[in-house]
């Protein structure tokens, strides 16, 4: 009996179903930067964006008019996620995965693919009020404790008197299971926003977005945490200094020592030891002073692109050809990728390879790893990553695509001429 191809899998981005999730129709996803590649930090891919960068994708995200998420993780979502096979999987396959954190910054230094910076959400989400009182957009806030969301509604209000009224909501704390998700849900749709920051806290707020994002057909929402608090006054952000030099814990410490004292405790004791095996583990930027390049091949297929690598699949490899990689991204068809010849693979290989299956699952797509070396396969499981792609070492599917015509009046044909 033969066994099924692995073309006919369900994209892997849905391998945690979201409650009503619905099929859209494919788009070509948008294109990556060329020259700046995402990094896995405890098996999180972190987008390499700066606060402006991050501002200018979530406009290009309500342009789109289709749902969308965003998390922005800090140490102790990575923590919680070591855990939480759900909350894991949800930050990995998040439309945009911001560094909140300088430790995380730290790490990214070590493992040789630095991060811009910092993009913490209590410092996106006022840009965000900026630049939606320039185009219109309306806000909702959801979460927060009762009469939270009223004070900083008023205060978004006083300080951005042109910005659209913004609506919100602050259900009872209860536990996720408990919630009434369609009374949420009819509120949030009622108001139609463009923006939804969710202020339940992680993981709560992750799931729930996760959960419903699609239902509620908000373009954006955005796990915000305690950034209502601040934009109410409840709480005072830390100085700027403190901010650029990562000692604002130290700051919020002070102001919650009780709620945070044990939490930050718990995230150092199992942090450090886990960043430390995965630096043990997958190698690090010149690690090694003889990078095996190897030039990367790719060939159409009925089925979308075939492409085929070798020796080192590490951040200066995959820079030595920006524009190969940056092509087969934009492609919108399925992709094979070979890795039957890689011999080693760094944080920013396997964050890449993240990233691109992430783009083909928004188009109900999928990256097929096709005979990954055994480092590979090693790297896949320290970071448990390996659910998150079509993996298969049968034969590659599908026959060459037919040549592209030269006549510029010929109307091509999708997926190859299938």
């Amino acid at each position: 009996m033969s066994s099924p191809s692995p073309l006919s899998a369900s994209p892997r981005s849905a391998s945690v179903a979201p409650e009503a999730r619905n099929d859209l129709p494919a788009s070509a996803p948008s294109p990556a930067p060329a020259r700046e590649w995402p990094i896995a930090i405890l098996g999180v891919s972190f987008d390499p964006m700066t606060l402006a960068g991050a501002v200018d994708r979530v406009a290009a995200m309500i342009a789109a008019q289709r749902p969308h998420y965003v998390v922005t993780p800090n140490v102790d979502f990575l923590v919680q996620a070591q855990h939480d096979a759900e909350l894991h999987q949800i930050l990995t396959q998040a439309d945009l995965v911001l560094c909140d954190g300088k430790p995380l910054v730290w790490a990214s230094q070590w493992l040789g693919n630095a991060l811009p910076g910092r993009v913490a959400g209590s410092d996106l989400v006022p840009v965000l009020l900026q630049r939606a009182t320039e185009r219109g957009w309306k806000i909702f806030l959801l979460g927060g404790a009762a009469g939270v969301g009223a004070e900083a509604a008023q205060r978004m209000a006083a300080a951005h008197p042109s910005l659209p009224e913004v609506a919100y909501h602050s259900p009872p704390h209860r536990p996720l299971a408990e919630m009434n998700h369609a009374e949420i849900i009819a509120r949030v749709r009622a108001a139609k926003p463009d923006i939804v920051l969710v202020c339940f806290g992680c993981p709560k707020q992750e799931k729930w977005i996760f959960r419903h994002y699609r239902t509620v057909e908000v373009p954006v929402m955005i796990g915000a945490g305690g950034t209502v608090d601040f934009l109410a006054g409840r709480l005072k952000r830390a100085p700027r200094w403190m901010r650029r030099t990562g000692t604002e814990c130290v700051f919020r410490l002070g102001q919650e020592p009780r709620r945070l004292f044990k939490r930050y405790a718990g995230d150092l004791v199992q942090f450090v030891p886990a960043l430390l095996q995965q630096l043990w583990h997958l190698p690090a930027r010149n690690a090694k002073k003889d990078p095996r390049y190897s030039t990367p091949s790719s060939t159409p297929r009925a089925y979308g692109l075939k492409v085929q690598t070798a020796g080192w699949l590490h951040r200066d490899v995959l820079q030595s050809a920006p524009l190969f990689w940056a092509h087969a991204l934009e492609q919108p068809g399925h992709c094979l990728i070979d890795l039957a010849g890689v011999q080693s693979i760094d944080s920013t290989g396997l964050a890449f390879l993240a990233h691109w299956q992430r783009r083909l699952a928004q188009v109900q797509r999928n990256l097929i790893l096709f005979r990954p070396s055994a480092a590979v396969r090693s790297a896949l499981e320290r970071m448990r990553l390996t659910e998150q792609f079509v993996i298969t070492d049968g034969t590659s599917p599908g026959p060459r695509a037919a040549p592209v015509s030269t006549d510029r009046g010929a109307k091509p044909k999708p997926n190859g001429g299938r």
